[in-house]
C-alpha cells in the first residue's frame, strides 16, 4: 500500500514564511551595517549584506518549521477550548483581546522612535499578542457578568442571578438533582467548581465510613456526568486567610461577581447577607412542589363530570385539575374533598380525590 504523504499545514507554513522574512530583514541589517563599516568586504562571492540574508532567512526557516507547528497546535488547543465556552464569554473575551492589543499598541508605539523596525516589529508583535491574551482572559472571567453590569449602570436592572457562571457547592454536588436541572435546560452559563470542593468530595470518598465513602463518590461522579452536560471549570481560587470552605465559596463569589448554587440554607442565609446571588435548589423544589398533599382537606368547585362513571371535575386556583370519585351528583357546587394522591404527567398534575363528607 503506497504511503500517504503528508499534507502540510497552510497556517505553519504561513508563519515560517513570515518568519523567514523577518529573518532575513534581521541579516539585512547586520549585513548592512557590516559593509558599512567594511566596504569591499566579500565572503566569497557574496558580500555582507547579501550573506546576512541568507544566513537570516536559513535560521527563520529551520526555527519557523519548529515554532509555527507549535504556535498551531498551541491555536488547535484553543480552539478545542472556545469550543466548550458559553457564547457570552467568548465574545467578551475576543472584546477584551481586541481592547488588550489596541492598548498595549498605543503605549509600546513609541519603540520604533528609539531602534530600527526589524528589530522592533517582533518586539512589539510580542507585546501586542500578550495584551491580546491578558485582555482575553480577563474578559472572559467576567464576560458573563458584563451585560448585568451594563444594564445595572445604565440603570435598567439589577444583576440577574441566572446569568453567567455559577459556583457550586458541596451539597449540590452531594444531591446529584442537578444533572436533572441542567438536562432540562434551565441552567445556563458556565458551573464554577472551586478545587476546595473537589478536594472535600475526594476527602469523603477516601472516608472510612461507608455513607461518608458513598456520598462522596456520588458527588465525584455528578460532577463527572455535569462535565457532559454543562460547561464546568475546575477553578484553584483560594482566598488568603480563609479556612473553611463555606466562606472560601462566599469569598469567590464576590471576586467574580458570579452566584452561588447551593442547597445548603445556613450557606445561602451567609451568601445572601454577603451580597451574594443565591440559587437555592430547595426554594426551586419547593416552588415545584405539589400544590396540596394526600389526606390535605380543600374545597373545590365541581364544573363537569368526569370520564368515568361517578366522578365530577373542578379545578384548585392555580388551574390544577382535580377528579372527585363518587361526586357527580354535585356538580354546580363548591364542596371539602380529601385528597387521596398527586399524580404528575407530561400535561401537569391531577389531583385525585374523595368527598370529605359524604
Amino acid at each position: 500500500m503506497p504511503k500517504l504523504s503528508r499534507v502540510p499545514d497552510v497556517g505553519a507554513e504561513i508563519l515560517r514564511l513570515l518568519l523567514v522574512i523577518f529573518g532575513a530583514a534581521v541579516g539585512f541589517q547586520i549585513g548592512s551595517r557590516i559593509q558599512t563599516d567594511s566596504p569591499g568586504l566579500l565572503l566569497g562571492i557574496f558580500d555582507a549584506t547579501t550573506v546576512g540574508v541568507i544566513i537570516g532567512a536559513g535560521l527563520g526557516f529551520s526555527i519557523g518549521g519548529v515554532v509555527s507547528r507549535r504556535i498551531m497546535r498551541g491555536i488547535s488547543r484553543g480552539e478545542d477550548k472556545l469550543s466548550a465556552l458559553p457564547p457570552d464569554q467568548v465574545v467578551a473575551g475576543f472584546v477584551g483581546a481586541l481592547i488588550g492589543m489596541a492598548g498595549v499598541s498605543l503605549v509600546a508605539w513609541p519603540l520604533f522612535l528609539i531602534g530600527p523596525a526589524a528589530v522592533i516589529a517582533p518586539l512589539f508583535a510580542f507585546l501586542v499578542v500578550v495584551g491580546g491574551m491578558a485582555g482575553f482572559r480577563v474578559a472572559r472571567t467576567r464576560g458573563a457578568s458584563l451585560p448585568g453590569d451594563f444594564a445595572e449602570r445604565a440603570g435598567l436592572s439589577g444583576p440577574s442571578p441566572g446569568w453567567g457562571p455559577k459556583v457550586l457547592d458541596t451539597s449540590v454536588a452531594i444531591d446529584g438533582r442537578i444533572l436533572q436541572v441542567a438536562r432540562s435546560g434551565f441552567l445556563t452559563g458556565t458551573l464554577l467548581v472551586p478545587q476546595a470542593v473537589v478536594d472535600e468530595l475526594q476527602g469523603l470518598a477516601d472516608s472510612a465510613e461507608e455513607g461518608r465513602r458513598a456520598r462522596g463518590r456520588r458527588g465525584l461522579d455528578v460532577l463527572t456526568q455535569l462535565k457532559g452536560t454543562l460547561p464546568l471549570e475546575i477553578i484553584s481560587d483560594d482566598p488568603v486567610g480563609v479556612s473553611e470552605v463555606d466562606a472560601k465559596l462566599v469569598q469567590i463569589c464576590l471576586r467574580r461577581k458570579v452566584s452561588l448554587l447551593t442547597l445548603d440554607q445556613h450557606l445561602a442565609d451567609a451568601a445572601g447577607l454577603a451580597g451574594v446571588s443565591v440559587l437555592n435548589l430547595h426554594a426551586l423544589a419547593k416552588a415545584m412542589a405539589a400544590p396540596v398533599a394526600s389526606g390535605e382537606v380543600v374545597d373545590v368547585h365541581l364544573a363537569r363530570p368526569g370520564k368515568e362513571s361517578g366522578q365530577a371535575v373542578g379545578h384548585l386556583a392555580d388551574g390544577t385539575m382535580v377528579i372527585v370519585q363518587r361526586a357527580d351528583h354535585l356538580i354546580g357546587d363548591t364542596v371539602g374533598v380529601q385528597v387521596t394522591s398527586v399524580t404528575t404527567t407530561s400535561h401537569g398534575r391531577l389531583v385525585f380525590a374523595k368527598l370529605a363528607h359524604p
